[in-house]
């Protein structure tokens, strides 16, 4: 094994003991939004976590999709309150 080899291999222990230490006593969602926002992919969060890509996959559909939801209660309370402060 040559010290590049050597090198990434221990970045990626550094990298997997970060990702553990962020996401103490967290929910698997939570941890995998974590993970998510730090750049990993559904690949690397799995094995980090010790699932499968696809779980990881469709717990981030299910984010974006809250995510979604939410931005749109807010656009739309938004609305509400310029209408509201709107003379008749």
């Amino acid at each position: 094994m040559n010290t590049t080899d050597d090198v990434v291999n221990k970045l990626d222990v550094l990298i997997r003991l970060t990702a553990i230490g962020l996401c103490a006593e967290k929910t698997q969602k939570e941890k995998i939004q974590i993970l998510d926002s730090a750049g990993l992919a559904p690949k690397q969060i799995a094995e980090i976590l010790d699932t499968t890509p696809n779980t990881v996959s469709v717990a981030l559909v299910g984010l974006r999709k809250d995510r979604k939801k939410v931005s749109q209660a807010g656009k739309a309370k938004s609305k509400e309150t310029l209408n509201d402060r709107q003379p008749s």
